[in-house]
This record gives structure tokens, C-alpha cells and sequence, in this order.
């Protein structure tokens, strides 16, 4: 942001240093100002419309064209890619001029906003959820709208990018070898995200962590937890039959049962008379 800042009044410098434009920024005739804003504007001259609409802002606040300024102003900033300042305005302008023409176009640029400071799946994700929230209340409130479809394949990349984030979480249990956190994890993920492309392999660590997890178990706990590996090879083969891993998980549901045979011996040694 500071970064930003800078650059602008590196250009405001530069600007005021040419007549024309150090004359419209100098200058007390609001009418002008109004209309070189708009220009420059149209013309993707942001750098150069933002200082003039920040201060029509204020001077047209109880005029009948403070709701063209506002608007402008909050565009302007999306053009300059100042996109937290951006949401802010377009939030604010669809809320202070719900009936107004570009009050669904500003509704959804502001969601954008959101979108775009979304980052990459490794880092923290308060602003794909933010942007997911904002995506669903523009479509709610205009479910007729043109950008409907837009929405949905928006929602589905930041989804997809979330159910990453969710997978290489669960995995990192996994190859720290915290095998119950994976499988717990892993359950978790897949009640969020049913029909993840990560389905197969997920169902298949599941697997694999808790024959992992029981077999280190003390004995007390062993017994209950290879019949909970027992259940998920059961589960996992349901879903994928043809699995490349049916062989590796055939071998866990067979050592499991290997084990309970043991532990139930034992016991019948243990409680012989």
C-alpha cells in the first residue's frame, strides 16, 4: 500500500508539472475538475482521476451527483488495483444507492475485489472465504443476473483452491507421521469436500495411516483401532474396486486381521482356567 502511495505522488509530481493538468488540480471550478476526472477516467488515466474525484468526494457529498462521484471514486480505485480500498467503496456504494443502475455492477466488482486478493493456496485463506461470501451474496441478490455463470466458475476455482489448501494439510499430518491427525483430518476434508478430486488417494491414507496408527497402538487399544482399519479398507474398496492401490490396501485389511487373530488368542490363553 505504502508502495503504492508513493508511485502516485511520484505521477502527481511528474503531472503538476505539466500545465494542463497542474491547472485542473490547482484550479476552483469544480465543474471542470468533474469533467476532466471523467476523462481522464475514461481514458485509464487513474493515477491522474483519483486525487480529483477524492475531492469532489466532499464537495458534491449533498449534491445530486455525489452518487456519479462516489461511484467513480470507488471504480477508479479497482482501475488502480487498489482492490481493499475498492471493496470498501463499491461495498459502500451498493449499500448507499441500492436503486441506482450501477448498484448490481458495483455489488459484484466489489466481490472481484475480493477474488483478486485472494492468494495462493499455501498461505492463509481469510480472503477466499471472504471472497466465497461476497460471490453468493451478489448472486442472492441478483439471481437473474448475466454474471451468474461467471460467478459459479469463479466459486469453483476458489473451492478447488481451498480443497488444495485442506489436502496438502492433511498430508503434512501424514508425513509427519501423525497418523491419527491425518486420518481424522483427512475425514474432515472429505465432509467438506465430497466429491474432491483427491477422493481416492484420501480414502486410500486414511487406510494406510490407521493400520499404521493401530499396529504402534498399546494393546489395549490395538484391537479396537485395527477394526476401525478394517472398516475403512471396506470403505475404500467400495468406492474404488479398481484402484491402482487395491493390492497395498488388501494387504493392510489382511495383516489387520492377522492381528485381531493374535490378540484374540492371547485372550483365550489369558482367560484359560
Amino acid at each position: 500500500m505504502r508502495g503504492r502511495l508513493l508511485i502516485y505522488l511520484i505521477f502527481l509530481l511528474v503531472f503538476a508539472g505539466c500545465s494542463d493538468y497542474s491547472k485542473v488540480l490547482k484550479s476552483s471550478d469544480y465543474e471542470l475538475k468533474y469533467t476532466r476526472a471523467k476523462e481522464y477516467f475514461e481514458k485509464g488515466d487513474c493515477y491522474k482521476a483519483l486525487p480529483l474525484f477524492e475531492e469532489l468526494l466532499s464537495v458534491y457529498r449533498l449534491d445530486k451527483r455525489s452518487e456519479e462521484v462516489y461511484y467513480y471514486y470507488a471504480q477508479t480505485n479497482y482501475c488502480l488495483k487498489e482492490y481493499f480500498m475498492a471493496n470498501y467503496y463499491l461495498k459502500s456504494f451498493a449499500k448507499n444507492y441500492p436503486e441506482s443502475p450501477n448498484a448490481q455492477e458495483a455489488l459484484f466488482l466489489a466481490a472481484l475485489c475480493s477474488v483478486k486478493n485472494s492468494p495462493e493456496y499455501s498461505l492463509d485463506q481469510s480472503e477466499t472465504y471472504k471472497a466465497l461470501e461476497e460471490m453468493q451474496l451478489f448472486m442472492d441478490r441478483y439471481p437473474n443476473s448475466s454474471k451468474i455463470d461467471t460467478c459459479n466458475l469463479i466459486i469453483k476455482e476458489l473451492r478447488e483452491k481451498l480443497e488444495k489448501k485442506a489436502y496438502e494439510r492433511c498430508k503434512l499430518y501424514y508425513k509427519m507421521k501423525n497418523y491419527n491427525s491425518a486420518v481424522v483430518s483427512f475425514q474432515a476434508m472429505l465432509k467438506e469436500f465430497p466429491d474432491t478430486k483427491y477422493k481416492e488417494e484420501a480414502m486410500f491414507i486414511i487406510l494406510r495411516s490407521s493400520y499404521l496408527y493401530s499396529m504402534n497402538s498399546v494393546p489395549s487399544k490395538r484391537e479396537e483401532r485395527l477394526n476401525e482399519t478394517l472398516k475403512f479398507y471396506n470403505k475404500f474398496v467400495d468406492a474404488f474396486p479398481e484402484s491402482k492401490d487395491a493390492r497395498e490396501a488388501e494387504t493392510y485389511f489382511k495383516e489387520a486381521l492377522k492381528e485381531l487373530e493374535h490378540i484374540k488368542s492371547q485372550k483365550a490363553i489369558v482367560n484359560e482356567p
